[in-house]
């Protein structure tokens, strides 16, 4: 028998829309002095869009030009204190001067300079710092916020105190126990604040990102590795534990492996106590990754840091 009803109507799902990856440096000129701020900026809005994407009418959209536009009228008017306290100025306008819109979500990317210091007059020359690039996400609806910090290709290496021993083996193992190991990675990081609302003073972003950088530095250097999950804890433990203003850390770190090199056949004898040669393995990796939490908090940043 003939099925005659007619087909479900297809419904709209989540969506949201705005101008990606906004280069904007800001030079702030203190007399001979100059300082630079240089950022990626990506706006994401969403909101009342049905019409838009059902009969083509544009009467609740704010052109996506309009958003590059405002991002560097922003940064002119309001300056650049910090990734996330732009971004928080940037949110608060859209959802605020916009009825249509209910949800703005800014993703921050900061490249760091440093100052060149040379004989010659003035302070504004400057080298791109390679160490990492610092990121940010905020999320305004109107009444709460959202702010993930974080940083990306920061790359940290322990010559020793590392060891990985004692795993399961099977018919296909072949990798030896390491007693005394290199251990590497590029840290990918990100962490929730708790400051959600602005009843709440807000955090001081620029403090808390040395902190949360020193603290994660050295839990990597003083923790004596029996693997790199172990570290990784130790990571976001320190973070947590000294850092009030987050509740919630999230590490992937691929384990950028290092094998000593077989020199027999020249003659040589590698690993002896005055040194040894590796090979640096850029692929395959093991990539670890976890989340630590405050105690009786819940888990928001995404499994997934790709698009994050």
């Amino acid at each position: 028998m003939a099925d005659n009803s007619r087909p479900a109507r297809p419904v709209l799902g989540q969506n949201q829309y705005g101008k990606a990856e906004n280069r904007v440096v800001k030079i702030t000129r203190d007399g001979a002095t100059h300082h630079i701020k240089d950022l990626n900026v990506s706006v994401s809005l969403s909101g009342d869009m049905d019409e838009v994407h059902l009969s083509g009418s544009n009467a609740s959209v704010l052109p996506t030009d309009t958003t590059k536009n405002t991002v560097y009228a922003f940064a002119k008017e309001h300056g650049i204190e910090s990734a996330e306290q732009f971004g928080t100025h940037l949110a608060r306008h859209f959802v605020t001067s916009q009825p249509a819109i209910h949800r703005a979500r800014i993703r921050v990317e900061e490249y760091s300079w440093e100052r060149i210091e040379h004989s010659g007059e003035g302070a504004h020359s400057f080298v791109r710092k390679g160490q990492e690039t610092r990121l940010a996400q905020i999320t305004y609806d109107g009444s709460s916020w959202e702010v993930v910090s974080g940083l990306k290709d920061l790359t940290v290496m322990n010559s020793t105190d590392s060891e990985f021993w004692g795993y399961v083996k099977d018919k296909y193992t072949t990798l030896p126990e390491a007693h005394d190991r290199i251990l590497a990675t590029d840290v990918s990081g990100r962490w929730r604040f708790n400051w959600t609302d602005d009843e709440r003073r807000m955090p001081d972003w620029e403090a808390s990102y040395e902190q949360v950088r020193k603290h994660l530095l050295q839990a990597f250097a003083e923790t004596y590795s029996l693997s790199l999950q172990q570290t990784l804890y130790q990571m976001g433990a320190r973070i947590i534990d000294n850092r009030d203003e987050i509740d919630e850390v999230r590490f992937s770190l691929p384990n950028k492996h290092h094998f000593l090199v077989d020199l027999a056949p020249f003659g040589l004898k590698n690993d002896t106590a005055d040194g040894a040669v590796y090979f640096a393995a850029d692929r395959p990796y093991g990539l670890i990754e976890a989340t630590v939490l405050r105690d009786g908090c819940e888990a928001k940043i995404p499994a997934d840091l790709t698009n994050l």
